[in-house]
């Protein structure tokens, strides 16, 4: 039995028609939870809406396969960008699907979303025979994972996984993705009058400007970047300011790599403190944790057999973006992350087309019906 493409369009538009922004999930949830029990299924949603302050938790739910073969866990997002509120699916003549224009498209990840969804129906009507396989819907991916960081795994017995969440031509995966590490420095110095008694003051700001100007930052090396992204600070132009709060980010595939660069940040904001006699507190906060997937793990050398025989070009890809793939790896589940029928994603430009769509749902249904 095949693909329904007309009937995977429509499901991707439904859900596409859905506000799903990251933490307000609650109708996407509900309706991918109505869909997944309505082929027979038992779906189970954990408590991360209360641990996250969100809508909804992540949906988490088995399909019982052909024994002799160990489940597979099938991983897609619920959550979109900004701006998604009011978001259309347009299919125009040529088959591409774009969004009205005013938003995201929404198809990452609710491409992979609607592609297991049509897969589900396909397989039970065509009672064709497939190995298990263990579907993981999270919530709240796009603030570096926070849904998947919140979920219970000691309910995955699958020890091999398929991410759908990526933006690259079909047939490519990420094989390799870094660590994202978050810090802040939270520069402290004196208040003073800046007309009358500048003297008695110590600037944070001016503090924290020396300790920035001699910090390298940007691409840091092939494999690492380091970025100081948001600087707040003082309260009047008539005040030296007393604090200013630098928070920043480093991305590296090497996990000590990412350590190192952080520790030589706050050695440098230190030693310009220091000097000066401000203080100094510096937090980071690791969410994503590089992971490396070997070429010839059994999970890469299936999906490129059946890129193959779908006559899709495989690529392996090292990203320096993070995914719900990052947190399975934590957990010893060894991923990839599979393109997913989605372009420009992050912008009003988003676009899939029909035909990648159903080479989507073709992947998953051969990866789900492969005897090996």
């Amino acid at each position: 039995m095949n693909i329904d493409a007309q009937r995977l369009v429509r499901t991707f538009q439904d859900l596409v028609a859905i506000d799903s922004p990251s933490f307000h999930e609650g109708a996407m949830a509900a309706e991918v939870r109505a869909r997944l029990e309505s082929l027979g299924l038992t779906v189970r949603e954990d408590g991360a809406a209360r641990a996250l302050d969100g809508e909804s938790g992540n949906l988490f739910t088995a399909l019982p396969g052909t024994p002799g073969l160990p489940p597979l866990l099938l991983c897609a997002h619920m959550d979109t960008v900004e701006p998604a509120r009011g978001k259309r699916a347009v299919v125009g003549a040529d088959g591409t699907i774009r969004s009205a224009g005013d938003t995201v498209l929404g198809a990452d990840d609710l491409a992979a979303a609607a592609a297991i969804l049509e897969v589900l129906r396909v397989l039970k009507e065509g009672g064709l025979p497939h190995r298990s396989a263990e579907l993981l819907f999270t919530v709240a991916e796009e603030p570096y994972c926070r849904g998947a960081n919140a979920f219970d795994f000691s309910q995955v017995t699958a020890r091999e996984a398929y991410v759908f969440d990526c933006d690259a031509p079909m047939g490519a995966a990420v094989t390799a993705a870094p660590t994202i590490l978050q810090f802040s420095a939270l520069v402290t110095g004196r208040a003073a009058h800046a007309g009358f008694a500048p003297e008695e003051g110590l600037s944070a700001i001016a503090v924290a400007a020396q300790a920035l100007s001699h910090l390298t930052w940007g691409r840091i090396s092939p494999t690492a970047t380091l970025n100081f992204g948001l600087i707040e600070g003082g309260l009047a132009t008539n005040i030296v300011p007393d604090r200013c709060l630098v928070r920043g980010e480093i991305r590296s595939t090497d996990h000590q790599e990412a350590l190192g660069l952080a520790d030589g940040v706050r050695l440098g904001f230190r030693r310009f403190c220091d000097l000066a006699g401000a203080g100094l507190e510096f937090t980071t906060e690791c969410p994503i944790q590089a992971y490396r997937t070997p070429e010839d793990a059994p999970v890469v050398r299936r999906y490129r057999a059946v890129c193959e025989e779908l006559g899709l070009p495989y690529e392996a890809i090292t990203s320096f973006g993070g995914s719900d793939n990052n947190v399975l790896a934590q957990q010893g589940i060894t991923g990839i992350v599979c393109a997913s029928a989605m372009h420009r994603c992050h912008t009003c430009g988003e676009y899939s087309t029909v035909a990648e769509l159903t080479a989507l749902a073709e992947l998953i249904l051969r990866l789900l019906t492969r005897s090996e």
